[in-house]
């Protein structure tokens, strides 16, 4: 990002809001249209943040850290149930039952228990019950990983910070099509909407959440 952005910014957005104590992870549309070279959709930063996401995993699961996945699927006719969004972006079309580029990528598909929101829309929020369900288990902090970086990572962290979470983006382990827009919106989600962190630093949040959990000095 130009210098001349951040330093635009400072003082006025940028501030930090942190981990909370209930942290979930959601991993939002890990999907094989981003990663199958020659697909419409193949993002090269989203191959590499499935690479990256097996350790972000591997801790949540760890500490008891609830996990939480999204999809994209159509069910309707002509993915009628995907609206004015298909219209805009045919793409997606993709995206529905049978199509093995709408399975979860290797390496960071569900497991047993983990539960799966289905989405037609960009956030996992939108037309989901996802908060509800979130707010219930008393969750006070969304770490986002998945695909893509300007479009539903963007959207889901619009959406959970108005939903009143803090809002974690491990920038390791989101992707794009193209660097520009990948680190626009890293930038901007930063600046406004929650904080952007190292995988290393999640990992490292992580445990020390557990560790005061458990009520011992963390490690």
């Amino acid at each position: 990002m130009d210098p001349a952005a951040s330093e635009n910014y400072r003082g006025v957005w940028g501030n930090r809001i942190g981990f909370g104590r209930a942290p979930a992870l959601l991993v939002i549309d890990f999907m094989k249209a981003y990663t199958e070279a020659g697909a419409p959709l193949y993002a090269p930063g989203v191959v590499r943040a499935v690479a990256e996401t097996p350790r972000l995993l591997a801790a949540a699961r760890r500490h008891g850290v609830p996990v939480i996945h999204t999809n994209i699927l159509y069910h309707a006719p002509g993915c009628a149930d995907g609206g004015v969004w298909v219209r805009k972006s045919p793409v997606m079309a993709a995206m529905v039952a049978g199509n093995p580029l709408a399975e979860f990528c290797d390496g960071v598909e569900p497991v047993a228990g983990e539960p799966v929101f289905t989405k037609q829309y960009a956030s996992a929020f939108f037309g989901t019950s996802l908060a509800p369900m979130l707010h219930a288990q008393g969750i006070d902090t969304v770490v986002l990983a998945g695909c893509s970086t300007s479009g539903c990572i963007r959207a889901s962290a619009v959406d959970a910070v108005q939903h009143g979470f803090r809002t974690i983006v491990v920038r390791d382990c989101v992707g794009d099509r193209h660097e520009a827009p990948h680190e626009a919106n890293l930038f901007d989600i930063d600046a406004k909407y929650g904080d952007v962190v190292t995988l290393d630093e999640a990992l490292e949040a992580l445990a020390r959440i557990q560790a005061a959990r458990a009520g011992s000095p963390s490690v």
